[in-house]
């Protein structure tokens, strides 16, 4: 478990751009299984590739969208353990993946964005992305 004065500013990134941290396995279930509308669930992550591409792309999307979903939450990975694996669960078929950014409507997963997909793209391309699966879904 990594400690708390080294995630703090991780977790900041998303929570001051109005994300909801889901810090146990109860948050988790108490949002997804019930929620109607999206949420956007973003797996949070120590790497370099959460730093460089997916919170600032998640951030910029969320910040020049028109669809704007419902619900803006995260988990952290090797942090927040029973949340994440419950997370990971909702996630399913896709394998556990840090960072990842997961799209639910209804409680259902509908677009889910794996780390291989993080890794080596910028925040743009990331945001760009976002603001078409936020367009199609949200």
């Amino acid at each position: 478990m990594y400690p708390e004065e080294i995630v703090a500013p991780m977790r900041e990134d998303l929570t001051s751009n109005g994300f909801e941290e889901f810090r146990t396995e109860a948050n988790v279930v108490d949002h997804l299984e019930d929620h109607k509308g999206t949420t956007l669930l973003v797996v949070n992550s120590v790497c370099g590739c959460a730093a460089g591409a997916a919170r600032p792309g998640v951030v910029w999307a969320v910040k020049n969208t028109k669809h704007q979903p419902d619900t803006l939450a995260t988990v952290f990975a090797g942090v927040d353990k029973e949340a994440v694996n419950k997370a990971r669960e909702f996630t399913l078929p896709y394998p556990p993946s840090s960072p990842s950014i997961a799209l639910f409507k209804d409680g259902e997963l509908v677009h889910f964005v794996e780390r291989h997909h993080i890794e080596g793209r910028s925040a743009e391309m990331i945001g760009n992305h976002l603001l078409q699966v936020f367009e199609e879904f949200c």
